[in-house]
């Protein structure tokens, strides 16, 4: 029983065959690709952008931090229990600022914390090119390039084929 691709796995010699190799694929509008590198390698940035959504989810956190303080201020001062201090309106709103600033920052530390595990599809104790021995190179001298299945235009053979076209030093088919 054979499971579900993950993808297409390369090595390649260098830093420049593998840049070649990115350029070369996303001309041919393949979008999803990662690469595995010793080291950053700045052109590659520019070929694969990296989708950050972690702003917006820190910026909803903290919103829902900050409408959940106001909310929660304003009920317990005005119906849940109200309390006639100084001749004061029970709806003193420059009182609230103080926890409406703590509960926003919570809110939005938590939030990115969580978004930050699920961006990174953490906790993942297996990815599939682990099962690649040669893998371990990648920390060290090994410069690979993985496209993978999610991309519209996957098609093992012919994607696998397109790949060893841009001459890499090996080649592995990955299963999830």
């Amino acid at each position: 029983m054979s499971s579900a691709p993950y993808g297409i796995l390369a090595e390649f010699d260098g830093p420049h065959e593998l840049v070649h190799a990115a350029e070369e694929l996303r001309s041919r509008h393949y979008s999803a690709m990662e690469v595995y590198t010793p080291y950053p390698i700045e052109e590659i940035e520019d070929i694969i952008p990296a989708k950050n959504s972690l702003p917006a989810i820190v910026f909803v956190g903290g919103l829902i931090g900050a409408i959940t303080a106001w909310t929660m201020q304003t009920y317990i001062a005005i119906w849940d229990f109200p309390i006639n201090v100084g001749g004061r309106p029970l709806y003193s709103w420059p009182s609230f600022i103080v926890i409406l600033f703590e509960l926003t920052v919570l809110f939005a530390a938590i939030s990115t914390f969580a978004g930050c595990l699920s961006l990174a599809k953490l906790p993942r104790p297996h990815h599939p090119v682990f099962e690649v021995d040669r893998f371990k190179a990648a920390t060290q001298d090994g410069f690979f390039l993985c496209v993978e299945a999610r991309d519209p235009l996957f098609d093992a053979r012919r994607t696998r084929e397109t790949i060893e076209d841009l001459g890499p030093v090996s080649v592995w088919e990955l299963d999830q």
